[in-house]
């Protein structure tokens, strides 16, 4: 996710120089066609590219609007996994006095906080599709035997929520009846949240709307000089050359708002534009392991470049 205030020209170079160069060949050479080769049939009337460009601001907006959608019940989700881990750990817990357990209990309560590590890991890298970094940043939460069968499994971080469940039935005389209803009403939540990542990872955003927007922009893009040939001509002899700064100027800004849409589509694909998972997954670690009385923590996340990954 990019976090700086203003978005460095770099980035936003990097992103649109060759539309640039498409759009400066392809306006300069419909300039030279229109003057000294005396093309005239190209011309197009401006009164139809303005209503072709009117209704395409209209579809794109429509379309930005669907893919920011998209990303912001991403956030959302991911900020329930942060709430709902931390609301986890406080009823793990917080459900006895820390001085009446018995070892072998303040083990187990200190594994049902790591396999919650575990899973928010897991769920990233599920998202993700990066199998190959289980081994780093999952199986040291886990204990060896259900670290080396999970990375076999369809999906893993549902294996752990399910060998969460089994741990609390495992728990004899660390919670009660209703303490254990509890843990699992919270392990529900997280099952759903979990669903409601993988229904916007596996459901692409609709390929009509997606592949019409290009089409309908690239289309405008193309009958933009066309028009605006004429009307430049208007003001002067030799004023056409004019149309290709602005058919550029006005072409980038079309491609910039179909691109930012189409980044937006997408929220866990580890891009720049997308759901801070690796950053979100650090803050949840920090604070369960304070939780646990831990002090060796890892320091939080910062931003690489403007951008929190």
């Amino acid at each position: 996710m990019y976090v700086r205030k203003h978005i460095h020209w770099r980035v936003i170079w990097a992103y649109s120089w060759k539309d640039v160069l498409f759009f400066l060949f392809y306006d300069t050479l419909l300039a030279v066609l229109h003057g000294p080769l005396q093309v005239r049939w190209l011309d197009v009337p401006w009164q139809l590219v303005s209503i072709v460009g009117v209704a395409v601001s209209f579809y794109v907006g429509f379309k930005n609007s669907s893919a920011y959608n998209r990303f912001w019940e991403a956030r959302q989700l991911w900020g329930g996994i942060v709430n709902r881990s931390r609301n986890w750990t406080m009823l793990v817990l917080g459900s006895t006095e820390p001085a009446a357990l018995t070892p072998g209990q303040a083990a187990c309560q200190r594994q049902l906080v790591y396999r919650q590590l575990a899973w928010v890991n897991a769920l990233r890298l599920h998202l993700r599709r990066e199998p190959e970094r289980w081994a780093a940043e999952v199986a040291p939460w886990l204990p060896p035997a259900e670290a080396a069968y999970l990375p076999g499994v369809t999906n893993p971080p549902a294996q752990l929520l399910l060998g969460q469940m089994r741990a609390l039935r495992a728990a004899d005389g660390l919670y009660s009846d209703l303490q254990r209803r509890t843990l699992a009403e919270d392990l529900r939540e997280l099952t759903n949240l979990q669903g409601g990542c993988e229904r916007i990872k596996n459901t692409p955003f609709p390929r009509q709307y997606a592949f019409s927007s290009v089409v309908f922009v690239w289309l405008f893009i193309a009958l933009l000089p066309l028009g605006l040939l004429a009307e430049f001509e208007k003001l002067g002899h030799g004023q056409y050359w004019m149309t290709v700064p602005f058919s550029i100027l006005v072409s980038w800004v079309f491609v910039t708002i179909e691109l930012v849409g189409h980044i937006s589509e997408d929220p866990f694909e580890h891009r720049m534009n997308d759901v801070p998972m690796t950053a979100l997954c650090r803050t949840i670690e920090i604070d369960l392991r304070q939780m646990l009385g831990e002090t060796d923590l890892p320091p939080a996340i910062q931003p690489v470049n403007g951008v929190l990954y």
